[in-house]
């Protein structure tokens, strides 16, 4: 039992809607504010904003699975790597089109917004810009 937990890191990701994954993985990158987060069993415990990105989770040395985040916050320590997203959705599911006419709408609202609304709307553009990326790199 020590041999298979020393060499995984307990990932959880947590949207607003559900709990996404919570698996034993071999290594997690996660999209942060700062750049991308390697994580590996024993980890610096470390507390980082997380931009809008791919999530990949990583499995004898290739990628598994990718899921897009809309933005959080992560949470390391030596044994485990807790993501709070804003939104997640796996990338082979994400709609290409949905994702361009989000962006187009989120781009027309942050046109409009006044100083009050202009933070959120750009914001809304940064996740909309991250989804279409992650949907041409591999989505649906």
């Amino acid at each position: 039992m020590a041999d298979s937990t020393a060499a995984t890191v307990e990932f959880e990701l947590v949207s607003p809607q559900k709990l996404v994954a919570s698996e034993p993985v071999e290594m997690v990158v996660v999209p942060g504010a700062e750049g991308d987060l390697g994580v590996l069993p024993g980890h610096s415990p470390l507390i980082a904003t997380v931009r809008p990105g791919v999530i990949d989770i990583h499995e004898k040395g290739k990628v598994r699975e990718r899921i897009f985040v809309g933005g959080g916050f992560a949470e390391v320590s030596p044994e485990r790597c807790t993501v709070l997203a804003e939104e997640a959705v796996p990338v082979a599911d994400i709609d290409r089109a949905a994702a361009e006419a989000r962006l187009a709408e989120a781009k027309e609202k942050a046109a409009q917004a006044g100083e009050d609304e202009a933070a959120e709307a750009a914001r809304q553009v940064a996740i909309a810009e991250g989804l279409v990326a992650a949907a041409a790199s591999g989505g649906g």
